[in-house]
């Protein structure tokens, strides 16, 4: 039982003391004296007692209620985030697949849509910095090797860095086959998948936060770079459904076919695929957006 002391509204000191009428006392104790003047009563005092076990009583109640409303703060930040995956956003659709597909309420690499074509569209894309590695073995679409540079990315994104600071995700993630044509920085950004030419490796990427801008924090484990990828104009291929090698391997070669057709873009010289994908794992394989691009340019014939 917690002693309970009846306040009024009169002047009112609490004194400590350590003994009452020369006998030492057992615990600590407050004496408050009051001064009734406007009744004419002389002073009175009470004596309230804490003992050591109300003491940790009322420790345990304070360290409850500041775990409760950490845990409400907790289960806000959660409900926030998986809002972003409840209530998905949407890109413009060509067919029903496309309007079946969905992709998380998080900042994205901006781009405008340039020309729309029966099986393409040309879309140019802001710069933006990337978090990059090399994959393990010789696919790019293998769950293990995918995997393991996902968590090395991931580990960078959420503290493994220069600074321990954790970074919001963003999508997509960027499984592609390496170019020599981005800016080498210390930092990365997007999750890229790419394939280095001649040697039979993937890179994976993940897009950076945008308001880091060039001042992003320098990963820990020196498998993670970070790289510009600069402005640049790319024919896409969305597709639904889970991604596999051959997969993507049918598709390039498809998109490669039929930007010989087009009069105005041809594939830049010594390019090659890029596959972005836009949802976690658990998305049902018809809501998942996929892509793959090839960068094109302007073609002046």
């Amino acid at each position: 039982m917690f002693p309970v002391c009846n306040l009024s509204p009169l002047s009112l000191q609490p004194v400590m003391v350590t003994s009452i009428l020369g006998k030492p006392t057992k615990h600590s104790s407050f004496l408050f004296v009051t001064n009734s003047a406007s009744s004419g009563e002389g002073i009175s005092t009470r004596r309230s007692t804490i003992s050591p076990f109300e003491s940790r009583i009322s420790l345990i109640f304070a360290l409850a209620s500041q775990a409760n409303s950490l845990s409400q703060r907790l289960l806000a930040d959660v409900a926030a985030e998986t809002a972003k995956y409840l209530f998905p956003k949407r890109f413009e659709s060509r067919n029903l697949e496309e309007a079946l597909m969905s992709v998380p309420d998080l900042e994205t690499v901006e781009f405008k849509v340039l020309s729309i074509r029966d099986q393409y569209e040309i879309r140019e894309v802001e710069p933006y910095f990337v978090a990059e590695t090399t994959m393990p073995g010789k696919n790019g679409f293998d769950f293990n090797g995918a995997s393991r540079s996902f968590n090395v990315l991931a580990e960078y994104l959420f503290g493994k860095n220069t600074k321990n600071e954790k970074m919001e995700m963003t999508t997509p993630v960027f499984t592609s086959k390496n170019q020599s044509d981005g800016v080498k920085m210390d930092m990365t950004t997007p999750v890229l998948t790419t394939k280095i030419e001649d040697q039979d490796k993937w890179k994976m990427s993940f897009v950076m936060p945008s308001k880091y801008g060039a001042n992003l924090p320098l990963p820990k484990d020196s498998s993670v770079i970070i790289k510009e990828v600069p402005r640049k104009i790319v024919a896409v291929v969305s597709f639904s459904g889970f991604v596999n090698d051959e997969e993507i391997k049918q598709r390039e070669l498809k998109l490669r076919e039929a930007l010989k057709s087009d009069r105005q873009f041809k594939i830049k010289e010594g390019t090659s695929v890029e596959v972005a994908q836009y949802n976690p794992p658990f998305t049902l394989p018809f809501q998942r957006r996929n892509e793959i691009a090839l960068e094109v340019e302007w073609n002046n014939k």
